[in-house]
């Protein structure tokens, strides 16, 4: 049986603003209309002996995650919620420990769930032709055939052949980003491949060879899952625990040490979708090499990704170029430059600026709210709650709410007092005042909140009961 490890826990900042802290790009539709994970699970669905996958994500979008599976009918056999990220080596140690929680001692195969897999045949076949090696004790990685000098990407030198006709090789060594002359000579030499990111080993082997090379992180780990937590639909990782955890990818905790790595060449129309060039490089492209994607108009533009969300885009004269527009934020950039936009995520952060964090829609396990304006004492949202869905039983100390039903019908809860709410009708919460909203119909419900207030902060919040086991904040 193959077990399929989806690690979901990455933030995504090379492609700010499409991509935020609390709505990274693997749980977006960047690529088409489904998001990088449910894509990524979905071109398992006729892979030979694949079994439900384990999904490894961070707290914070444990809902938007667990709802994105539901929405293509998978159930999976867990979803590990990490409380801070440590990198691949403890996702993969704590997701294999899980694995044989049973004493089982199935192939696991590691996706990160931020790829683009063009070609799905190739790609299963790549896997089928590992899974001898996998039952053979061998930790194997997918290394991507290169067509160009890519500077991006770590490089896999290939030793000694194991299988001619595939290719499949052990592993020489890992190498690191090369500068653009060493990467030709890499491409020209044939012996190198793209270190992709994925693996395949039995759940067995790579607990023991992270006994053998990297044992603090293997031991803390093993103590996190004696202290886990099951949560509603979630194996909740201890922070005290985890957080003693040492960080380190894969690759150098275990990778780059151990005989037993093999690689398989993979040419699978494979990206991983870590920049907006990698967009614009898979994107389907107009006459004049042109990515659009919503409302724009150019005039002699060339090679250019351009993605509106909401406003008109009217560009001239531009060549390799990036320009991306959110209700909240606009990104222009040479498309050589792109990289760089993690400098700018890193100035929002120590601003302490919301934009690094959130989209002015942000998403909650019973649906969305979206902030129309904002002012210092007065707040406009328009909040969606989802069929059957229920906030929170909540007070605010420093701010009241003022509700008017646009669409479907609401159950309010105020104080002692309990009321249905339709189209056009509303109600007034006073500052202090116990509330709670439900959605008791078969169609989203659609409000517009006006709160206003001395302090108007989402931590400015007091849970007395959740169906969600979100806890109390209060500040």
């Amino acid at each position: 049986m193959i077990i399929p490890i989806i690690l979901a826990g990455g933030s995504g900042t090379r492609l700010w603003p499409l991509s935020r802290q609390l709505y990274p790009k693997q749980l977006i539709d960047i690529y088409n209309e489904d998001t990088m994970l449910q894509n990524t699970i979905s071109r398992l669905e006729d892979l030979e002996n694949s079994g439900s996958p384990i999904v490894v994500c961070n707290e914070e979008h444990r809902f938007m995650t667990a709802e994105q599976l539901r929405e293509i009918s998978v159930e999976p056999q867990a979803i590990i919620l990490e409380p801070v990220g440590r990198n691949t080596a403890p996702a993969i140690a704590i997701a294999a420990l899980k694995a044989m929680e049973n004493n089982d001692d199935p192939i696991l195969l590691i996706l990160p769930a931020d790829h683009v897999i063009e070609k799905i045949s190739e790609f299963h076949d790549a896997i089928l032709s590992g899974i001898e090696y996998a039952e053979q004790d061998n930790l194997i990685t997918f290394g991507i055939v290169p067509d160009s000098p890519e500077i991006g990407y770590g490089y896999i030198k290939r030793g000694e052949l194991l299988k001619d006709n595939r290719g499949i090789s052990k592993i020489q060594s890992f190498v690191e980003k090369p500068d653009l002359e060493t990467a030709k000579k890499y491409l020209d030499s044939g012996s190198y491949t793209w270190n992709s990111g994925m693996f395949m080993f039995k759940a067995s082997a790579i607990i023991k060879e992270l006994e053998n090379y990297s044992p603090k992180i293997l031991q803390p780990c093993r103590k996190a899952i004696s202290t886990a937590t099951q949560d509603l639909d979630f194996f909740r990782l201890n922070l005290k625990d985890f957080q003693n955890i040492p960080s380190d990818s894969i690759d150098y905790a275990v990778m780059e040490k151990t005989s037993k790595g093999v690689v398989i060449p993979m040419d699978a129309g494979w990206n991983d979708m870590g920049s907006f060039d990698a967009l614009w490089q898979t994107g389907e492209k107009d006459s004049d090499l042109n990515v659009i994607k919503g409302n724009v108009l150019t005039h002699d533009v060339k090679e250019t990704y351009i993605n509106s969300e909401k406003s008109l885009i009217a560009a001239v004269g531009l060549e390799k170029f990036v320009i991306v527009e959110t209700k909240d934020a606009v990104f222009i950039s040479p498309r050589d430059r792109v990289q760089d936009v993690k400098k700018i995520v890193k100035l929002l952060k120590d601003q302490n600026r919301s934009e690094a964090i959130n989209h002015s829609k942000v998403y909650r396990p019973w649906g969305s709210y979206e902030t129309i304006d904002i002012e210092p004492r007065f707040q406009v949202k328009r909040i969606t709650v989802k069929p059957g869905a229920k906030l929170s039983l909540q007070k605010h100390f420093h701010r009241a709410e003022h509700w008017t039903v646009v669409s479907g019908s609401a159950v309010i809860t105020k104080g002692d007092e309990q009321m249905l709410l339709k189209e056009d009708q509303s109600t007034y919460i006073p500052l202090g005042t116990m509330h709670r909203l439900e959605n008791p119909g078969k169609i989203p419900l659609e409000l517009i909140e006006v709160q206003s207030g001395s302090y108007l902060g989402e931590d400015d919040i007091v849970r007395y009961d959740d169906v969600y086991g979100r806890k109390e904040q209060r500040q």
